[in-house]
């Protein structure tokens, strides 16, 4: 008996996710490959393949990259994070719960996996001059850069593409998810100050060390810095106002990442290197693997039958969807989870408010009964992106340049760590959810 295209297309889409979780093959020829053997199998054609690739999401992280790749040339992330050192005196418990907030901050304005690529080799230098292990702090901030980013539009992948998906803007990231996210920096910062306190002292040479070096002026190319901060200033405005305008955030960020190029007169050759291409057709890939399983009605129908296991309650299949975007994401990371659950999200929705059935999906993402599945779903990607390290590509990242500086995270070590951590922020915002849009 032939095989549906139902059924191949979930062998394809399992086993490709298998293969990524098991890190034994560098997880962006897997998804590629994947994506390939969607299209050649015949489960959906090239023209649909092209179709599922979600371009705004690309062009949004190509254009940060760009735009962060020539701000990291003038040094001012390396004279932020020893100016960090100076202000705390060295300190542990203050130098912590600063670079955590920076982190946490940066990320909101970045996204997190470029800002892990800029405070890590900083910590580092840092832990080095005042002669105490990075690990934990390093862990420390890369759960943090999660914990921030889930505050805005650009701050974390999940968000990039809920945002692309529906239409949400940089504004009501902020507006939605900012509050919560504050609330749990604070409660984190909290329990690791806790924690912190414990550790001892670096030794006051060592102190005075790191002091000396903050002196040393580590920004190196003013003109450069000036132009980038304007230029950086523009875009965010353009971010808050993209709705206003009318303009994708892809758009806002390639136009900001395209100005900076020209007014920096920067080797574009060398900054396009800097770009992280892996991760580009990561995604790239990822889209066609559920564009797949989409167009061969697979989520519909799991969709169904969450909506039949929650007995159609909104606020039950609300926060079903919340923690059910946390787990996957412990398991297969929040991108790929994301990716899957959005249209998943969308026929969930469908099944809940079938008086909105008949309306164009444009309309639909964006109604108010909609509204509280998104701020769910980012909720639950993006915090428990923090459960595991595979959980978001900042923890790999993170994890990455901490081994090759001869402190190497393990995957229970970091799921020690972040689990409570993650927990916590989840049971937070499932309060939070329930009480501003579901009670």
């Amino acid at each position: 008996m032939p095989i549906s295209d139902m059924t191949l297309a979930t062998i394809i889409f399992v086993a490709t996710y298998a293969v990524i979780v098991t890190e034994k093959v560098d997880r962006t020829k897997v998804a590629i490959a994947g994506a390939l053997i969607m299209v050649l199998s015949g489960v959906i054609d090239q023209e649909v393949a092209v179709e599922s690739i979600d371009f705004n999401t690309l062009g949004l992280l190509i254009g940060m990259m760009i735009l962060v790749a020539i701000v990291r040339r003038t040094g001012v992330f390396d004279h932020i994070g020893f100016q960090v050192a100076k202000w705390t005196g060295g300190r542990i418990v203050p130098m912590m719960a600063m670079m955590a907030v920076v982190t946490a901050v940066a990320s909101a304005f970045l996204d997190n996996v470029t800002t892990i690529l800029l405070v890590v080799p900083v910590t580092i230098a840092l832990a080095d001059i005042l002669g105490i292990p990075a690990k934990p702090f390093l862990i420390t901030q890369i759960l943090a850069s999660n914990i921030g980013g889930a505050a805005t539009l650009i701050g974390d992948p999940p968000n990039i593409l809920i945002g692309s998906e529906t239409g949400l803007t940089f504004l009501d990231f902020m507006i939605n998810l900012g509050p919560i996210i504050i609330l749990n920096l604070v409660l984190v910062i909290a329990i690791w100050a806790i924690r912190f306190r414990s550790m001892p002292e670096p030794a006051a040479e060592r102190r005075a060390e790191a002091i000396a070096s903050a002196e040393t002026d580590r920004i190196n190319d003013y003109p450069l810095l000036r132009k980038s901060l304007i230029v950086l200033g523009v875009t965010m405005v353009g971010f808050l106002l993209h709705g206003a305008l009318h303009l994708e955030a892809a758009t806002v960020a390639l136009a900001g990442a395209a100005a900076l190029l020209l007014v920096s007169r920067t080797d574009i050759h060398h900054i396009v290197n800097e770009v992280e291409w892996p991760t580009i057709f990561f995604f790239g890939g990822l889209f066609v693997l559920v564009g797949g399983v989409e167009h061969v009605g697979l989520l519909d129908e799991i969709a169904e039958w969450v909506v039949d296991t929650t007995g159609g309650n909104v606020t039950l299949t609300i926060i079903a969807l919340l923690w059910l975007a946390a787990v996957l994401s412990m398991i297969v990371d929040n991108i790929p989870a994301v990716t899957t659950l959005i249209p998943l999200s969308i026929a969930v929705g469908r099944g809940l408010f079938p008086e909105l059935a008949d309306m164009p999906v444009e309309e639909f993402v964006l109604s108010p009964e909609m509204l509280p599945v998104w701020w769910s779903l980012a909720l639950g990607a993006d915090l428990g992106g923090n459960g595991t390290l595979v959980g978001a590509s900042a923890n790999v990242v993170g994890a990455g340049l901490s081994e090759r500086h001869g402190e190497r995270i393990t995957f229970m070590e970091f799921t020690r760590e972040g689990m409570p951590i993650t927990l916590l922020t989840l049971i937070v915002s499932t309060i939070y959810v329930y009480l501003f849009f579901l009670l």
